[in-house]
């Protein structure tokens, strides 16, 4: 039996808003965007040409979700990016005005560092 991974799901304010952010430091492009009849959005996107994996954004509607927009871990990382290049992509964010929770470090063969998207998601960045 085989499993693999879909979506991981963030909760967001705004769809658009969301898009932006990880389009513009993190290269994510849409796979799927569409809205149905009673009005609810589906919008998934994948990063570096993965279109088996990616990341689901769904609109916080009720006062409980819109508590957790950014506190989905409570903390914790909701993700863990793998690049080819960790400097590059940590100079790339930086750049962007991506608020660094840790700074790049190198330890035991790994270079990875710790950023928040837009709602305060903790991602860590790590190089493979």
């Amino acid at each position: 039996m085989k499993t693999t991974l879909g979506r991981t799901i963030i909760l967001v304010d705004d769809y658009d808003k969301a898009f932006h952010f990880y389009q513009q430091n993190f290269f994510c492009e849409k796979i799927f965007d569409a809205v149905t009849p009673d009005g609810q959005r589906f919008l998934h996107v994948k990063f570096s040409g993965d279109t088996s994996a990616g990341l689901w954004f769904l609109q916080a509607d009720t006062a409980e979700q819109k508590s957790l927009v950014g506190k989905q871990t409570g903390g914790q990382p909701v993700l863990v990016m793998y690049t080819d290049d960790c400097q590059a992509l940590y100079q790339h964010v930086q750049q962007n005005g991506v608020e660094i929770i840790e700074e790049i470090t190198s330890m035991e063969g790994s270079t990875f560092f710790h950023c928040a998207d837009l709602y305060g998601n903790r991602i860590t960045v790590v190089t493979v």
